[in-house]
């Protein structure tokens, strides 16, 4: 079974309007997402922002679990928040990953308006036959930026529900798409 890696991409996103933008780290998508990676087998967890106050933060919101009483309250979440790994940007954690796991990683992306690419399934079984990790870009705030959605060498189509309203936040978004990846 091929490795599979999570990024949370802070920058290049876009906002409302389409600009590119830096968006803030917040605590209920660290905590959500390294939960829902720990359940479903994901390898790590990276949070990449370019903005080192907003590294800081994330680091304290992990390290908080990993000293009294956060280790006392919830030993669990401690466990999930051990996937966590902090750099400035999609570059370093693809470094990360080539050097821990002998391989660089191939690059999949999805968002709401992903329509060209492959469905979850087919994702899965390529998982399952072993080759190189991969490496799932989640972006934030309203999406991706082009120059990252291009780096991308698989598309996976956008999650799709009962009508056309498709607005879900990142860390569901991130939770459904690993349990179609690799729940049971």
């Amino acid at each position: 079974m091929a490795d599979l890696f999570l990024i949370l991409i802070h920058y290049p996103c876009l906002d409302r309007q389409g600009r590119i933008v830096t968006t803030a780290i917040t605590s209920l998508d660290l905590h959500d997402i390294v939960r829902s990676a720990r359940t479903f087998g994901v390898r790590a967890v990276y949070v990449a922002n370019p903005v080192r106050e907003q590294r800081e933060f994330a680091a304290r919101v992990r390290d908080h679990w990993f000293e009294e009483p956060g280790r006392k309250f919830d030993s669990r979440r401690r466990e999930a928040l051990e996937l966590m790994r902090i750099v400035d940007d999609l570059d370093q954690a693809m470094d990360d990953i080539e050097r821990t796991n002998g391989r660089r990683p191939l690059l999949a992306f999805t968002s709401a308006q992903a329509h060209d690419g492959i469905g979850a399934e087919q994702l899965r079984e390529r998982l399952a036959s072993g080759g190189p990790p991969i490496l799932l870009m989640f972006g934030t705030g309203f999406g991706l930026a082009p120059a990252v959605r291009e780096r991308a060498d698989i598309i996976l189509n956008a999650i799709e529900g009962g009508d056309s309203y498709n607005h879900l936040s990142v860390r569901a978004a991130v939770a459904i798409f690993l349990d179609r990846l690799r729940g049971r």
